[in-house]
This record gives structure tokens, sequence and C-alpha cells, in this order.
């Protein structure tokens, strides 16, 4: 029987323990306010929960610097390529238009009408009495179209294929909950044969205080974990102001093959909000594209679905606006969702992708009207 991290009670993302469901009603419209400035969440005041993150890893001795802050502020510095001659116009258009229908409440609009969406199939392996324990919440399960299968027998574990059309490319993710104790050997299986080689966390293990992720990564006391298939050992690590790197050696104990992923964990999200400072994501997210080489990008939160939808959809808006492409929010959401129910959960994170979009356009303005002066 797999342990639940919460403590046994129902998982039902209804009770506030995984993704908030909203009204979609016409007449529920009117209960809801968008505002562009910070929110603050419940879970504001729970951040210090994991705040020792950082003594547990200052055990161990450092190695090589990773990333400095300066190469993570050029990285955050988006330039799109300049293939036409009206780009400045357009951006223009557009940072009005993206003003304008924030300051109408259209977004708040198209986040009810995604609201509407059906679900695509009825997840019947992700139901199967077999792999229910597998799931950290009862309502939240990968489609069976689009689920990762593991092994030759296509075992079971709670995680969707995410494939992104950008231009003539495809991006391709993993989107799957924060792992169980018991499901660590299948994240790791999953890892390994989809030849993984980043995986980006968005949540802290406990949060006001219920568990939201299995420390599925050796760390201090216990630099290496033994697993059934694979020894994982913490090779290196850097802690930076909004989130840690972690390199981590996977090794295959039958082969002796050995494999180095990169572990990104983003510190300050809190749950069913949004991050405190969108440039913080923004370095994430570039960081992520920066150093993704092979297999699937591994996303996750604590269901999969809220804060993961939102990293995705923020890297596919950042990587529009570089290759100087034009980018539609919701036709992304929905193309999310379609691969896997219930992406980006709130009104707010919905409104987040927004702001990022808009204040990265306005960056790329302020830096070339300086240019032409």
């Amino acid at each position: 029987m797999c342990s639940k991290d919460s403590k046994g009670k129902s998982n039902s993302p209804l009770k506030g323990h995984g993704p908030e469901y909203s009204e979609n009603s016409s007449a529920s419209q009117q209960k809801y306010k968008l505002k562009t400035e910070r929110r603050g969440t419940e879970s504001d005041g729970c951040v210090s929960e994991d705040e020792s993150i950082s003594q547990r890893l200052s055990v161990l001795p450092r190695g090589m610097s990773l990333i400095s802050e300066e190469e993570l502020i050029q990285l955050a510095q988006i330039k799109p390529s300049q293939t036409r001659s009206d780009l400045q116009y357009d951006i223009k258009i557009l940072i009005e238009k993206l003003q304008r229908q924030i300051e109408q409440q259209e977004i708040l609009k198209e986040f009810v009408s995604l609201e509407h969406m059906k679900p695509i199939d009825d997840c019947w392996i992700g139901k199967a009495p077999e792999n229910r324990e597998k799931n950290r919440y009862r309502d939240i399960l990968p489609y069976d179209e689009t689920r990762v299968p593991l092994g030759e027998m296509k075992g079971y574990i709670n995680a969707s294929y995410i494939r992104m059309p950008l231009g003539k490319k495809q991006y391709f993710y993993i989107s799957t909950q924060g792992p169980l104790a018991c499901t660590m050997n299948d994240f790791w299986q999953m890892i390994w044969e989809n030849h993984s080689n980043v995986i980006a966390m968005i949540t802290r293990e406990m949060e006001c205080g219920i568990s939201k992720c299995h420390r599925y990564w050796p760390e201090p006391p216990h630099d290496s974990v033994d697993l059934i298939q694979f020894q994982l050992r913490l090779h290196n690590y850097q802690i930076l102001d909004c989130f840690i790197i972690r390199m981590i050696e996977m090794m295959d104990k039958q082969t002796q093959e050995r494999r180095i992923v990169q572990h990104l964990q983003f510190t300050s999200w809190p749950d069913h909000g949004t991050p405190r400072s969108s440039e913080h994501l923004v370095k994430f997210v570039r960081y992520m594209r920066k150093i993704h080489q092979t297999g699937p990008i591994v996303a996750h939160c604590s269901a999969g679905i809220g804060r993961s939808g939102v990293l995705l959809c923020v890297d596919i808006l950042l990587n529009h606006i570089e290759e100087d492409m034009s980018f539609d929010i919701k036709q992304i959401v929905k193309d999310l969702r379609h691969q896997r129910f219930g992406m980006i959960q709130t009104k707010e994170q919905y409104m987040f992708c927004y702001e990022i979009a808009l204040e990265v356009l306005k960056n790329i303005q302020n830096m070339d009207s300086h240019l032409m002066q």
C-alpha cells in the first residue's frame, strides 16, 4: 500500500489539499476581480516552513559555481529575433492590447470559458484499483491517451506527456504530481526511460503543515539514495535567490551506466498562488531551457496541474516572444488542458501568465528605446 503524504485525509482538492476549482457560471463572474498587483494567498505565511533547505545543504562541500547572478540576469533579458522591420510597432500594439484586456477584465471571461472544457477521456487506468494509491489526489488523474507508461508492461505513474508546437519545432514535457514515498522508484524509472536531463520542481516539500511532495532526491545527511534499479548521488549544488540547482548522478545498478540530471527547485511559489516576483520565475524558466539537452523536461508541483501549468505556459510564451512569433495565451492553455486536465488552476495563475508577457514586452520596448537614443 502506498503511504499517503496527507496523513490519511481524503486527498480531495475540494478540501484544499490539491487544485482549487473555480466557479464557472456566468453569475460567478461578478465575484471575481482580477488585479495586476502581486497577490497574497493563504499560503504566504507558510514560506518559512522550508527555510531549512539551505541549512541542510550547507553541510556539504560546495563544488564549482554552476551559474552567476549576472548570467541569470542576462538570460532573463528576452531579445526577439529582428526579422521584421516593424517589430517595435508590433510590440507597442501588443502591449496596448494586453493592457486593454487586463483593464476590461477580458482575461477573466477567457478563464471562465476554459473552465467549461470537458475531459477528453475517462482516465480508466488511473482509476484502476491497483493504481489508486499511486495518486496523490484521487481526482487528479492523467488521461489514458497521454499518460506516461513505464517499462515493457506499460506500468502506471500519475504523469502526462505534453507536446506543444512552436513554429516548426515541438516542445516536449512531462507534467506529473509530486512523488509519494511509494512512487519514488517509478519516478526515477520515468526519468531514466525518457532520457530526461532536467527536473523542474515548483513546490516545497511541506506547505502550511501539509506534505506536498516526498523528498525523492539525495540531500544531507543522506547524500545518496539507493533505489531498486538506481543509485542516486548528489554531485553538486548551488543555492540562488529564487531557486536551488542540484546536480544528481544517476547510476543504473545493473549496467553501471551513469547520467547527470539537473534538479531545479523554485522555492518561492505558494500553493494556489503566484510567485512574488515575475523576474524570478523568468530567470528560472530561462535557465531550465538553457540546460535542457535530452528527453522531455519533467515538471511537477504537488498535483502537477496548477503551478506546473503556469511554468509550461511561461516557457512557451517566452520562446514565442524570442522567436518573434505571435502568441495566444488562451489557446496555449487550451492545448495544455487537452493533454492534462485542469492545467493552470486559478484565475490568479492565468492572470500571472498575461502579466509576465506584458512585463517582458515592456522590457523589450524599453531596451529598444534606449538603443534608439
